[in-house]
């Protein structure tokens, strides 16, 4: 993996992706940040050595390269996930790359349900802690030690300064965002009423199908990150309804802006 690292890192520096300060990991349906960059490179993942490709239709599939609020910014339109076959090191190979060309801070973004009733749709979540239901680890791999401390710490595994801050934009902006536990399971298949309320028992507030590899991965590396989820429906197992993916990623577009606003305004304390 060191050598396929190298190689990626190297081609991406001659593409012209130098020195960049932050990453950022965009989620289902949060794609309209890119319309707040002022982009100077950008390249399609099938165009990268070593790179997954993306392959869920609303993953856009680009590692783009620029500035927003005076920051050099890396963004990935379009994530990688267990359930497209991916392996745990495919789907955090992305954040090992960002890290390698310099980046300092990783902020994530992803779309999940609400587990906690008292959360609505639309709203966002400061993600506090999380709680790992994909049956693996990322670090779980030969040759793990050579990157990072194998047996890495995770008793605050989402940056307790970024999340302040987070917190107090929010406020003076005048956000409703929730603070909570983000449960992360492979899918591709929603939950069914007992699972959720399992996931309710066991202390989640949220779930989706992505964000915790990569958390784990960037506290490996000794990376602050720091994530927020737009919750786009609310998982009521004494009420639940067909799930529409359709309108998940209209939900998701309507709640975007906010969450915008904080990256912006977080981009520029960093």
């Amino acid at each position: 993996m060191i050598k396929y690292i190298k190689e990626t890192t190297e081609f991406l520096q001659e593409k012209g992706f130098r020195n960049p300060e932050i990453g950022i990991i965009l989620g289902t349906g949060l794609g309209q940040l890119i319309n707040e960059i002022e982009i100077i490179k950008e390249i399609s993942y099938n165009h990268i050595p070593n790179f997954p490709t993306a392959t869920v239709e609303f993953h856009k599939g680009k590692l783009i390269y620029g500035k927003l609020e005076g920051k050099t910014v890396i963004v990935m339109q379009g994530r990688f996930h267990l359930y497209e076959g991916y392996s745990l090191k495919d789907v955090t190979y992305p954040v090992r790359i960002m890290h390698n060309l310099g980046v300092k801070t990783l902020l994530v973004s992803n779309a999940s349900g609400a587990v906690n009733l008292n959360f609505k749709k639309g709203e966002l979540m400061l993600i506090d802690d999380h709680i790992n239901l994909q049956g693996g680890s990322p670090l779980a791999f030969k040759g793990v030690e050579q990157m990072g401390t194998r047996f890495t710490d995770m008793s605050a595994p989402y940056d307790p300064k970024i999340n302040t801050k987070l917190e107090a934009i929010a406020k003076e902006k005048n956000i409703n965002l929730h603070k909570g536990v983000y449960a992360s399971v492979i899918g591709p298949q929603l939950e069914t009423r007992a699972e959720y309320r399992y996931l309710k028992t066991i202390g989640a507030d949220a779930v989706g199908m992505s964000t915790v590899p990569e958390v784990i991965v960037a506290n490996h590396l000794g990376l602050p990150v720091a994530a927020v989820s737009v919750l786009t429906d609310e998982c009521d197992p004494d009420n639940l309804k067909p799930i529409d993916i359709d309108e998940i990623i209209a939900l998701a577009g309507k709640a975007e802006p906010q969450m915008i606003m904080l990256f912006r305004e977080l981009i520029k304390t960093l």
